[in-house]
């Protein structure tokens, strides 16, 4: 079993959650380098740098993990350097994870942790994953990931 869905689910949520902010009270667009690491049930770490646009700030205002995925977060909030969320989000095939996460913001660093299950070959896989990021530059490189506002 690979952990790689998870990684980017971890990436995507902070990326969800971080969107969410108002915009006086929100991330600066640019590029930022992003830690994603699951800490359980098998530890993984993936950092890549990645363009935020205004553009896909303001797209991940709600509830998101990735395009594989329809989500709902009845509980979500980011206001005042703070995050909290818990939400329900389904795949294709009906396949869920059930997401819980807390952290903290300023405009150019953000600390997320949330903990989950997601079912996987008929399982209920319990799951721990932090992400740490920080603002690099106002300006993105030419064809950087997330430079088309994705």
């Amino acid at each position: 079993m690979t952990l790689r869905p998870l990684l980017i689910a971890t990436g995507a949520i902070a990326a969800a959650v971080v969107g969410s902010a108002s915009a006086t009270d929100s991330i600066r667009p640019g590029y930022w380098s992003t830690t994603n690491t699951v800490t359980s049930p098998i530890q993984q770490t993936k950092t890549e740098n990645r363009c935020i646009t205004p553009k896909a700030i303001a797209r991940f205002t709600g509830c998101y993990i990735n395009h594989h995925y329809t989500c709902t977060c009845p509980e979500q909030s980011a206001a005042n350097g703070r995050i909290v969320f818990r939400g329900d989000c389904v795949d294709a095939k009906g396949r869920h994870v059930l997401i819980d996460g807390e952290g903290a913001y300023t405009a150019t660093t953000f600390r997320m942790t949330a903990s989950g299950r997601a079912n996987m070959m008929g399982l209920s896989i319990p799951f721990k994953t932090s992400t740490e990021s920080h603002w690099i530059a106002e300006t993105c490189p030419p064809g950087s990931p997330g430079s088309n506002g994705r």
